[in-house]
Parts: structure tokens; sequence; C-alpha cells
């Protein structure tokens, strides 16, 4: 059989799927993320769902070339809503931010709270994507950052319980990332620092707005935040 190649940041969203039964791949589009799951023997079977039926149709071409069409179903769907309760282990959704995962979760809750575990990667907004588990009922089991083409992703799974973070320092970087310290994402962060010492350089001798005044504070704030990271600190900046 023909194996289907994923980048290495696709890989490690694969892998973080550990039900190994029904995926819910939402926003699927070519397909190809469904059709390793079950090459890979990571899903029994995964239902690949879409918006809009242009990749729908390209997914359709790869299951039919990668001979998976007995385990990968395709369904239009706006997020997660055509999907029942009970139907998928796993629902696993990357490429989008923040923001629209939060909204596809939330539409669906009755759905995402009857799976096992959630694996989602947003490109953007990954604190709201925290706090938005955290209310669906779910605890963050692990998270990394990966590189891939010089931008950073991070790859949550989640699965059934409650929690909460004490401090927003853990939603805005992931209480898993600072324990853990993984180089890739202290990479991330110096980049990050770096960004944030230029931009309050650019302030300097400015005359500034009150709307610009809270910007330069809030930099501020994360720039002491990122260097108590950096340094080691468990405070991180946060205020007692």
């Amino acid at each position: 059989m023909r194996m289907v190649h994923l980048s290495e940041r696709l890989k490690r969203l694969a892998a973080n799927v550990q039900r190994k039964g029904v995926v819910a791949d939402i926003g699927c589009d070519h397909g190809f993320t469904s059709i390793y799951l079950v090459q890979m023997g990571l899903a029994d079977r995964a239902v690949a769902m879409d918006i809009n039926r242009g990749p729908l149709e390209r997914a359709q071409e790869h299951i039919l070339q990668y001979q998976v069409q007995d385990k990968v179903a395709l369904r239009l769907s706006d997020g997660a809503k055509e999907l029942s309760a009970g139907e998928a282990d796993t629902i696993l959704i990357s490429g989008m931010g923040g923001a629209l995962i939060c909204r596809i979760l939330r539409e669906s809750e009755t759905v995402v709270r009857s799976a096992s575990e959630l694996v989602l990667s947003p490109q953007s907004e990954a604190w709201l994507v925290r706090r938005c588990i955290h209310g669906l009922g779910f605890r963050i089991a692990a998270e990394e950052m990966v590189k891939e083409q010089g931008k950073y992703y991070v790859v949550l799974r989640a699965v059934q319980g409650q929690e909460s973070y004490g401090q927003d320092i853990d939603y805005i970087y992931g209480r898993k990332l600072l324990e853990e310290r993984d180089a890739v994402f202290l990479e991330y962060l110096r980049k990050e620092r770096c960004r944030v010492e230029e931009v309050l350089k650019g302030m300097e001798g400015k005359e500034l707005s009150g709307v610009g005044q809270e910007k330069r504070q809030e930099l501020l704030l994360a720039r002491s935040r990122m260097e108590s990271i950096l340094q080691g600190g468990g405070h991180y900046g946060e205020s007692d």
C-alpha cells in the first residue's frame, strides 16, 4: 500500500491521537491527516469533515488514491455540527485560529463533551483554546511546541477531567510548556522577547496616548514574564 507523507508538524499532531478509535478530523483540508491516521494504525476509522466542498472533493481523490475508502468517510459540515454525540473518540482540529477553534467546540458542546480526547493545534491565540478546553470539562494532558518553516505551533492533547490554572501566565504560555521547558518553546520565547524589545525601543522618546501607554505597560509586563521564564524563575512576573 502506498503511504501518505505528512510534514513533521502534522506527524506530531497525529502522534497525540491515543484513543485509536474513531477520529473526527474537522477542517480536514485535503484529507491527508485522516489517511495517515488509519494507515499508521493510530485510528480505526476517521470522519474527514470540512465546511467547503472543494477540499472534500480533493480528499475523496486522495482517499481512493491511497485505498482507504473503507476506513475514511467524508462529511460536509460547518465545524462539528454534522457529527453525532458519541460518534467520535477523538476530535482533531488544526490549521485554524484559536478563536475559530473555540467557536467550533462551543457550538457543538454536547458532541465535544462526548469525546474522550481533543487534539488541537491553533495557529494563533492558543490561550483562548486553553481556557475553552477547561470550560468544556477537559484537562490538558500534554502540550508541545513544534517549529515548521520558521513558524511556531502549539499542539495540545486534552482528556476528560476538571482542571483550571491559577495564574494567567499558565494560560498565556501553557503550563505544560512552562514546566517542561522544551527547547523549541524556549527558542520561541527568545525570539518573541526580541520582538517585544524592538517595539519598546520604537516607543522610546515618543509622547504616547493613553492607549499607547497601556500598550507599553503590557509589553513591559510581557517582557518581564518572558525574562523570568527564560531565567527559570517561578513567578513569571505575576503579582502576588
